[in-house]
């Protein structure tokens, strides 16, 4: 399989490229997002966080470098490495002027140590104009550009309040293709009023567009999100443990071997997590999945149609 693994980790496919343990360093560029400043909507999606789904990241008051220096420092107490990602995470990171986004990418590739890019942003703010910088980058460096999908289902999106169709995902999708330029896609599972088979539905779609890696993320309810309240007033049904990690396997079957799988849990900031907080072990459901591949005698792909 890949290593000791039932699927095919990022972990696998990067150690494969580069050689050695490749370490993402998350960055924030100090964007904003057509969803918060009035040109689509003023409140984000539902379950984004004042942070815009970054709060790991480093302070955006300080040069991209000096978020390079001090995200280096921050993760070699965890691991020893001389590659890295620079990971433009939160808010909408192509949501600027082209001439803005060549500087702030540049910035990043010429720190030392850092090998690749990968940049998270919003199928409606991908165009021709930036994907051709998209493409500049990716001749110069490992790149890999991020969509936020979470669902296929129009019902569920209009709820989270994503502020595009899946037809403008398919577009952007297709042009970052053209392009050549690596895409990887979010779904986040346990969203409210989703059945497992709508779950499925949307797992199968992506697989079926062969993009490079999906993340498969638990719905994390943050304090201080609209979703919050909503939870608080409604209480909807949020996945056990046990349920999250037999759907992420039935994902993994269905899912073609081929694609990296970037995330199958996460574990959010404790001190703002409201809910499910099972998931702050994350190393627990991590093990839980493996347990169940192998008590399937299952791994990715198997029941993928290729």
């Amino acid at each position: 399989m890949w290593d000791d693994k039932r699927y095919h980790t990022l972990n696998y496919e990067l150690k494969k490229i580069f050689g050695e343990k490749t370490v993402k360093l998350s960055i924030d560029g100090n964007f904003t997002c057509p969803n918060r400043d009035g040109t689509i909507g003023k409140k984000g999606c539902i379950f984004c966080s004042e942070r815009g789904s970054g709060d790991f990241t480093s302070d955006r008051n300080k040069s991209i470098t000096e978020q390079i220096v001090e995200q280096k420092q921050i993760m070699s107490n965890k691991w020893i490495s001389s590659t890295y990602i620079a990971y433009f995470q939160n808010y909408t990171n192509t949501y600027d002027t082209v001439e803005n986004l060549r500087i702030k990418f540049y910035e990043a590739l010429n720190n030392k140590d850092i090998k690749g890019i990968a940049i998270a942003t919003r199928p409606d703010c991908i165009n021709e104009e930036i994907a051709e910088l998209l493409k500049e980058i990716n001749s110069k460096t490992f790149l890999w550009v991020e969509l936020g999908l979470q669902t296929i289902h129009d019902k569920t999106a209009k709820f989270l309040r994503r502020g595009y169709d899946l037809i403008q995902f398919d577009k952007a999708i297709r042009l970052l293709k053209s392009k050549n330029i690596r895409t990887v896609v979010h779904l986040i599972i346990g969203l409210p009023y989703e059945t497992s088979e709508k779950i499925l539905e949307s797992v199968k779609y992506v697989s079926d567009l062969n993009v490079w890696g999906i993340k498969l993320h638990m719905l994390h309810i943050i304090k201080n999100t609209d979703l919050e309240h909503y939870y608080l007033k409604k209480s909807f049904h949020l996945m056990s443990q046990e349920e999250y990690v037999n759907i992420i396997c039935d994902s993994l079957e269905l899912i073609n071997p081929d694609i990296v799988i970037h995330r199958i849990t996460g574990d959010g900031k404790k001190s703002d997590l409201v809910a499910p907080k099972w998931t702050l072990n994350k190393l627990k459901v991590l093990s839980e999945i493996d347990r169940n591949l192998k008590e399937r005698q299952s791994f990715q792909g198997k029941k993928a149609v290729l």
